[in-house]
């Protein structure tokens, strides 16, 4: 959520934003019910101050209340009620409108849709005519989508044998790898409240679009990412500005429904319904996010750079941002089966607006407190990565090299 206090100094630029994320916002309506809401909310404390003064009257007073105060408090009584019944219609509105506008985008970010993503770096090799990694997984009897479907429906599946524990070494590795750059390993609860959820800027449950599975009769959703939890766990603090930044890497299974992906590329692993991820968070004043968001994408790139995937990286434009990021790097791994560039993982900048959603603030040395910054980017998507290490690291005669740097964590084993 945004702070009303910039939205009000700021309409046009809200809404011009707004649009160039994608999104139809209405500003002088938000104002509108803002202005409202506000003249309510004074109109009930001029009130509520009378009534307690009377009451301090009556308190004091010796022998019988005055029958004029004790009317004038009735009437109070009756006033405020009607107050604060109008006023909780408005805070309602008000809410709803409030989630309805996206974060503000960073001044370099590219205008438009998908297509109008930029460039910004390539490294490695592109390579062509690899075997698609479902015909390669499934020959060797890995991946089993069939009794995926039979126990929880399409889109589901068991990792059998060696694939299953190449998984586990991808884990194993990039785990290593971020933790030696300073970030805190945590497991996080797979499920979170309404709260945490919307706050993060993932959709209610009330929304059509959502991607998330929710628990009937719950107030619970299961998690699409560990950025989720991650992000509540300082839900409601003051941090101290010499402890920030924070810096977290939580491993959990991720659940989504994939609603809203037609047309997308979602080939056997590719696109599922459940899969693991290991994702880096981090909580920083506003002065260290920018230079944060370029950490954590160097870490990414570093990390690929060493199992030995060729990609590129991409400004995610406007459009295509979604509404908590101000900015977004994605990595895009070279398909040599498709001789493209396919998905592999991003890096967002949210700035302050999950922060503000949750109460999260910063306490500077001054004793001031304001609203801190909240970072995320994907180490490794456990799914995809086995697609795209199937894919560079194949053999004519259907073994897979092991990545070098995988080995330790696969029994010293150079192929499987």
């Amino acid at each position: 959520m945004l702070d009303i206090r910039y939205i009000r100094e700021n309409p046009d630029t809200v809404k011009e934003f707004s649009r160039q994320k994608g999104y139809d916002v209405d500003v002088h309506h938000v104002l509108t019910v803002d202005e409202q809401r506000r003249d309510v909310q004074q109109k009930m404390d001029v009130l509520r101050t009378e009534r307690n003064s009377i009451a301090d009257v009556m308190k004091k007073a010796q022998g019988k209340p005055d029958q004029e105060q004790i009317e004038r408090g009735r009437v109070l009584k009756t006033e405020i009620a009607s107050l604060e019944l109008t006023y909780k219609e408005l805070d309602e509105l008000y809410t709803k409108l409030m989630w309805g506008i996206p974060n503000a985008i960073k001044p370099d970010v590219p205008i438009g849709d998908e297509e109008d993503s930029v460039e910004i770096k390539q490294w490695g090799e592109h390579t062509s005519g690899a075997i698609d990694h479902l015909d390669f997984a499934t020959k060797r009897d890995w991946v089993d989508f069939e009794r995926g479907a039979k126990v929880a429906g399409a889109k589901f599946y068991y990792l059998k044998g060696d694939l299953a524990l190449l998984e586990n070494a991808i884990t194993q590795y990039a785990l290593d790898f971020v933790t030696k750059k300073g970030f805190t390993y945590m497991t996080v609860p797979n499920m979170v409240n309404g709260r945490i959820a919307t706050g993060t800027g993932f959709a209610p449950r009330s929304d059509s679009q959502s991607d998330e599975y929710f628990i009937e009769g719950e107030d619970l959703s299961l998690i699409a990412t560990a950025e989720m939890p991650l992000t509540g766990y300082h839900a409601d603090e003051i941090i101290d500005e010499d402890k920030l930044p924070l810096m977290y890497v939580g491993l959990s299974p991720c659940y989504r429904k994939e609603a809203g992906t037609y047309g997308k590329h979602a080939r056997g692993l590719f696109r599922v319904h459940q899969f693991n991820k290991l994702e880096m968070y981090a909580f920083t004043t506003p002065q260290q996010s920018e230079a944060m968001h370029e950490t954590i994408r160097e870490i990414e790139e570093e990390l690929w750079q060493s199992i030995g995937i060729p990609y590129h990286v991409i400004n995610i434009a406007s459009g295509d941002l979604g509404a908590p990021a101000a900015k977004k790097y994605d990595i895009e791994y070279w398909s040599p089966v498709d001789e493209m560039y396919r998905e592999l993982t991003s890096c967002s900048n949210c700035t302050d607006f999950q922060a503000r959603n949750l109460n999260i603030r910063v306490r500077r040395k001054d004793g001031t407190v304001e609203t801190l910054h909240t970072l995320n980017g994907t180490a490794v998507s456990l799914a995809r990565s086995l697609v795209t290490i199937i894919e560079h690291f194949q053999n004519a005669d259907g073994t897979l090299t092991v990545p070098e740097v995988l080995r330790p964590y696969l029994g010293s084993r150079d192929w499987i």
